[in-house]
């Protein structure tokens, strides 16, 4: 059986398209960003401090939804066995 590399390649290459990133890999991304850039004064340091407080803050926030979230879908699933 001949294996067709060209269309493996093609396929994993257009599921990677298709995953959409979380709001997690946006906010690590940003941070990331953050950290590569060099304040030129002191207020500019102080804002990108700020910036990175509110970001841990938002990640933190998409934590806890994305459990809020799990916990309600496994609920939402127990009532759907319990109703068949």
């Amino acid at each position: 059986m001949k294996v067709d590399l060209r269309k493996m390649t093609r396929d994993f290459l257009i599921g990677e398209v298709k995953s959409n990133p979380t709001a997690r890999a946006y906010v690590e991304s940003v941070l990331r960003i953050l950290d590569e850039v060099r304040p030129k004064s002191q207020r500019e340091s102080r804002q990108l401090s700020v910036a990175r407080q509110n970001l841990l803050e938002i990640k933190r926030v998409v934590r806890t939804l994305e459990n809020k979230i799990s916990l309600l879908e496994e609920q939402v699933r127990v009532l759907e066995e319990g109703k068949e």
